[in-house]
């Protein structure tokens, strides 16, 4: 006679149990009520900063339809720019670009100037309290606080990722049901608003969480690139040379830009960071062929009175965890993937505002329904 077949009953699909789950709901709810609306504040400014250049130059078309300058132009403004700015707390300026074809000028107070390509005349003055997107991009990333500000982003950055992990972790159907549990219905309202919350937030869960943590990374910025340097076992970074004795004699910039072009061929320069007292190097920043970061992580030191190239750290050549740390930006920002990652970054800041607002009318009709 034959053995008749056994079966064993179905094992249920895993899942948060208990205490852990209880608490685990209430934290996901009360963070969301709260932590959510600066969460939600932070993403859709993030959402404008996405597009912050085009935002720019139809705010300001004095900055846009200038032709390029040519090295003798190049030139005579940088000496102007080390004359008339350098002594009113100028930190770097950036040489005019496709994108933006005017010299911008960053100042330690926040404000940005920007000057003619050719002539290096003023054209625009921005600050922190009379220009909507420096505005926004000072709450982006301090809270309008400073570094206490930025400590405290920090904080709400962590707490954002457990929203966003703890949703799936409390929604988790098996696999069975995976499909079933993303539908969306339209009553009743405790079931409507579940739904929207539920399907939206499983599908766009990695989107959400890598603008989030690039995000909170980018607030711990030497230390994360130091984890990440350990972690992958990266050699050191090139460091910068001895200061530089400042003297009294003429700097040649286009011999200097000449030197730096010289120093990494086909980098694109973008930053100069000027000669000061202490240090009379100048510093500048260049995108090398293949870097994601708009700006580049590359770097040339020169000596401006011999306009000779002093070091150079080519990005291209760092170690796996120093270029997983330069992506961080490029890819928060929608800096790179073109315009269909930027549309999904400005998306991505857009979606914890309606997490928001389904969570709480989602809470409210069940609280109505079971009174």
């Amino acid at each position: 006679m034959s053995t008749p077949a056994t079966f064993l009953p179905a094992q249920p699909p895993w899942r948060l149990r208990g205490r852990v789950r209880q608490w685990t709901q209430r934290l996901h709810l009360w963070l969301g009520l709260s932590v959510g609306l600066a969460y939600a504040l932070i993403a859709l400014s993030g959402s404008v900063l996405a597009f912050q250049q085009p935002w720019l130059r139809a705010a300001y078309p004095q900055l846009a339809a200038h032709a390029l300058p040519d090295a003798a132009q190049r030139a005579a403004v940088l000496t102007r720019i080390a004359d008339e700015w350098q002594s009113r707390g100028l930190r770097a300026a950036d040489l005019p670009l496709a994108e933006l074809p005017v010299w911008q000028l960053y100042f330690r107070d926040g404000t940005r100037r920007y000057l003619d390509p050719a002539e290096g005349s003023l054209l625009l003055t921005r600050s922190r309290n009379g220009d909507t997107l420096q505005f926004l991009h000072y709450w982006h990333t301090h809270l309008l606080a400073g570094k206490s500000g930025e400590h405290v982003l920090g904080v709400i950055g962590w707490l954002a990722l457990f929203l966003l992990v703890s949703g799936p972790l409390l929604w988790w159907p098996g696999r069975r049901h995976l499909l079933a549990s993303l539908r969306p219905h339209a009553q009743p309202p405790t079931r409507r608003w579940a739904s929207w919350h539920r399907g939206a937030g499983i599908l766009s869960l990695p989107l959400l969480v890598l603008v989030s943590l690039t995000g909170t990374l980018m607030i711990y910025g030497a230390g994360t690139a130091q984890v990440l340097r350990s972690a992958f076992g990266d050699p050191s970074k090139t460091t910068a040379p001895p200061a530089l004795a400042a003297r009294a004699a003429p700097i040649d910039w286009n011999a200097v830009l000449i030197a730096a072009q010289r120093a990494m061929p086909g980098a694109a320069l973008h930053r100069v960071t000027l000669p000061t007292a202490r240090n009379a190097q100048v510093v500048i920043r260049a995108q090398a062929r293949g870097e994601w970061h708009p700006v580049g992580r590359s770097t040339i030191w020169l000596d401006p009175y011999t306009a000779s190239a002093l070091a150079s750290d080519d990005a291209t050549r760092d170690g796996t965890g120093t270029r997983i740390n330069d992506a961080i930006y490029p890819l928060h920002a929608g800096r790179v993937g073109g315009w269909a990652w930027q549309l999904a970054v400005a998306l991505a800041g857009l979606l914890p505002l309606f997490f928001l607002v389904t969570g709480f009318l989602f809470w409210r009709a069940r609280t109505r329904r079971r009174n």
